[in-house]
């Protein structure tokens, strides 16, 4: 499937295509809707220049939440290691 954004949309932008796809990519890799692989292929970049890109917007590469601590924490306890 292909997605058509018009000459008029991109020029009220203000960006290029490519900024255009970025700037889609960028929020659905922040949201989990894309990995990082195809939140980069959207994006028209290589992987570490999405990677890049994530830390200038100052957006995690990684999601760490409180669920994820408390899974961790149980399998370091099962281990023996707390």
């Amino acid at each position: 499937m292909s997605v058509v954004i018009s000459d008029e949309i991109l020029e009220t932008s203000q960006l290029t295509p490519d900024e255009f796809c970025q700037e889609i990519a960028l929020p659905l890799f922040q949201t989990g809707r894309l990995t990082l692989g195809y939140a980069s292929r959207l994006a028209d970049m290589p992987l570490n220049a999405f990677r890049q890109l994530l830390n200038q917007r100052k957006i995690a590469l990684y999601s760490y939440n409180f669920e994820d601590f408390e899974l961790d924490l149980k399998n370091f306890q099962e281990l023996g290691r707390l």
